[in-house]
């Protein structure tokens, strides 16, 4: 693979957009997509087709006038890119059955990510352990914090409970959160918050399989 130009001042919008890109290209070239171009991808991922080559051009030479993207290594590229080359260690906040799957699986594939610390607001949970991870109390969140150097927070809390969830979790100084309630929470300028929403997750597989698919070609 060619060395990539990535300039060390990319907008901070156009690196939230990564992830949602290289997210939609793995469907793409699952659904046998192997070229497209910024119009069609455009359309299917809701962002202006400036706005995707604007993008893409802060990475250097992705495409050809006419040609479009070779969709295999854009995956390639963006990969590379989203690739944590360090341990990040992070706190799972709510411990229901996803909470608990997601400490059970701990990012097997990907050895810089790991889930160090539990945490639920639920009495009967706390004291619990999950693959040795004992859940604690939310109150002690900030000094757990502190003591493993945790940067990161996965929270499964329901959406009514999101937005309390999520101020302790910033209280705690935490910066980068995944949100697994798919209703937006108000957090400071420098959190960056991202959203899974499995309703939406599970429309976009469905839409993705009746219009590329290539068994339906």
């Amino acid at each position: 693979m060619k060395e990539l130009h990535k300039e060390k001042t990319m907008p901070k919008a156009t690196a939230k957009r990564l992830p949602l890109y290289l997210r939609y290209l793995k469907m793409l070239g699952d659904s046998g997509v192997t070229r497209i171009k910024s119009k069609e991808f455009s359309d299917v991922i809701q962002v202006p087709p400036a706005t995707i080559r604007r993008d893409f051009s802060h990475l250097g030479e992705l495409g050809r006038s006419g040609y479009g993207y070779d969709v295999p290594y854009l995956i390639e590229v963006f990969s590379q890119i989203l690739n944590t080359q360090e341990e990040k260690r992070i706190a799972l906040i709510g411990c229901g059955n996803l909470g608990k799957a997601l400490v059970k699986n701990n990012f097997r594939r990907n050895e810089n990510l790991n889930i160090v610390c539990a945490f639920d607001a639920e009495e009967a949970l706390v004291g619990l352990s999950v693959d040795d991870i004992m859940i604690q109390p939310m109150e002690n969140l900030a000094e757990e914090v502190k003591k493993t150097g945790v940067t990161v927070a996965i929270s499964t809390v329901p959406s009514q409970f999101a937005q309390e969830a999520i101020d302790k979790i910033v209280d705690a100084g935490i910066t980068a959160i995944l949100n697994f309630a798919p209703d937006r929470v108000t957090v400071p300028n420098d959190v960056n918050v991202q959203y899974i929403d499995l309703t939406t997750e599970l429309q976009t597989l469905i839409y993705f399989d009746e219009t590329f698919s290539s068994k339906k070609a």
